[in-house]
């Protein structure tokens, strides 16, 4: 049974029971000059219904109370829940915001973040991103993506590689056959009729082997000094082999798609961090959290486990359409998210993409210029659909490839070749890689042509190339960026404290939304509402 929640003033009731606040409007927050009042004001205008509905009952203490400690002990970097219950008894700060409540202890915070606070999330965060673009705060048009990773709180050598598993898996199977091989000649019995050896006949023999000690009335026996019976020593044999083998597949199933995973944490993934102690490239468990800044304000964010950035951008940008109240019409990324995938997912959502084309920057230099071998460098006849080489030998169409990528996406590759590159005076320059097993002297140039995906970049290159574009790039630079250096260099964030997708996503939400208030306080003491983009400087 729900309690009847004690109304402050100015607030409502919705159906439901839950207390609700009238909106916010950005004259009551201007005057403000303390960021204790500010986050008071700016949480007390969100609907927490669904923060809420997470409680049975509810304690001395309101959720929007709790919300209000948890981000202004994130705003200051203090992310311990034991430091929150001390702030609570000595900090008049934290005095202001319980409003006279008795100081929660630091489990009803623990329990706030983990119970109550992952479940709903995202749609709090959703919930303050409109409340800024009510206020004008954000442009709701230009979007700048970027990633970064963040290591898990799970132990450096807990790795489970899926490789190896897989491997060792292979090498049990063989030891098993030989093993019901063995026994089916030892015991007179027949399992197997065929030459495939299943898990049923594996389960079979476990079956009859164990008739086998009750109808023989063996005895198992265990320690120094006493033998065991050939038949102990099978079944034992067989135990130890069944064991082994529903935890290679229960490995294989934590991993899924994936190539590691932790022991401590089955969520996270281990990949190669920027901050490398030992400077051996050493893989630690981590996340991949993902940014959307819009007008210097962290909008909406994701947790995965994807080691790189490129299958990161269509998930982002249907959780973030599905949560928030407008769309993105502008998408700008850097080169990590460019795919053929990506291009055609923007185009059918309605969406521009800005993104940095990934042979951008290789693309500007002399020796990129002057290879011959690059398709960038060769004459293109459209009539006849071929390529041609310095020398003027023609690349014709040999064959037309499809390729699924991970996600499951088919894209559609060209291959052109040239009939003979024999007597090519240009060959060494023109064909290039050392591991071909054809013998140099057969060798003919050729080219995989991804006609759709240079479709795409083209057109983007235009677009980056822009006035626009070059506003969007370097603002994606400030901005999206900076908001990984405020997180991790100000605000010391660089592990996080809890394991498992849903309570590190809800660790990275609270970072953002603290991180929010922090840049809405400065943007109001520097008199810088309402400013959406940096302006491009000339030189």
């Amino acid at each position: 049974m729900r309690l009847p929640i004690k109304l402050q003033k100015n607030y409502t009731l919705n159906e439901e029971g839950y207390q609700l606040k009238l909106p916010l409007n950005l004259e009551t927050i201007i005057p403000e000059d303390d960021s204790v009042r500010l986050l008071s004001q700016f949480v007390e205008a969100m609907d927490l219904t669904d923060l809420y509905s997470t409680y049975e009952r509810i304690n001395s203490v309101s959720p929007r109370t709790l919300l209000k400690i948890v981000l202004y002990s994130y705003m200051n970097g203090d992310y311990s829940s034991r430091s929150m219950e001390l702030n609570c008894k000595r900090d008049i700060n934290f005095m202001y915001l319980l409003e006279g409540a008795p100081a929660p202890d630091h489990a009803t915070f623990a329990r706030f973040r983990s119970i109550h606070f992952a479940p709903c999330s995202k749609r709090i965060l959703a919930e303050m991103t409109d409340q800024l673009f009510d206020l004008g705060e954000i442009s709701g048009e230009t979007i700048f993506i970027d990633g970064t990773k963040i290591e898990a709180s799970s132990n450096k050598y807990t790795f489970v590689w899926k490789k190896a598993v897989t491997k060792n898996l292979e090498k049990l199977l063989i030891k098993l056959a030989d093993f019901v091989a063995e026994c089916e000649q030892l015991y007179d019995i027949r399992i197997v009729y065929g030459n495939t050896i299943k898990i049923k006949h594996v389960k079979k023999l476990r079956k009859k082997l164990y008739a086998l000690k009750e109808q023989e009335n063996v005895t198992f026996v265990h320690g120094i000094g006493k033998k065991k019976s050939p038949l102990q020593k099978s079944i034992e044999t067989l135990e130890e082999y069944l064991a082994r083998l529903k935890k290679y597949n229960q490995s294989l199933y934590i991993c899924g798609d994936r190539k590691s995973y932790s022991k401590t944490d089955h969520d996270a993934t281990f990949m190669r961090m920027k901050e490398d102690a030992m400077g051996n490239g050493q893989l630690k468990p981590a996340y991949n959290l993902q940014h959307g800044v819009d007008s210097e304000y962290i909008t909406w964010l994701t947790v995965g486990p994807q080691p790189g950035d490129t299958t990161t951008l269509i998930p982002f940008l249907k959780d973030a359409q599905e949560h928030l109240k407008f769309k993105y019409k502008n998408i700008t990324a850097d080169a990590g998210y460019e795919s053929e995938e990506n291009y055609l997912f923007l185009e059918e959502n309605g969406q521009i993409s800005y993104i940095k084309p990934a042979n951008y920057e290789i693309s500007k230099t002399r020796k990129y210029r002057n290879d011959i071998g690059k398709i960038e460098n060769m004459e293109y006849d459209e009539v006849s659909d071929s390529y041609l080489c310095k020398n003027k030998k023609r690349l014709s169409v040999e064959q037309i490839r499809h390729a699924k990528s991970k996600t499951g996406y088919v894209s559609e590759k060209t291959i052109y070749k040239c009939k003979s590159c024999n007597g090519c005076p240009y060959k060494t320059e023109c064909i290039k890689g050392n591991n071909c097993k054809t013998p140099w002297e057969e060798r003919n140039k050729t080219l995989q042509v991804a006609k759709t995906f240079l479709k795409y970049r083209k057109e983007n290159l235009k677009r980056i190339l822009s006035e626009e574009g070059i506003l969007f790039r370097m603002n994606r630079s400030i901005q999206a960026e900076g908001s990984f250096g405020d997180i991790k260099q100000d605000m010391m964030f660089r592990r996080y404290l809890s394991r498992g997708t849903a309570n590190v996503l809800a660790e990275s939400t609270l970072l953002a939304m603290a991180r929010n208030i922090n840049k809405l306080h400065n943007k109001i003491q520097k008199g810088k509402l309402g400013t959406h983009l940096f302006p491009v400087k000339a030189a």
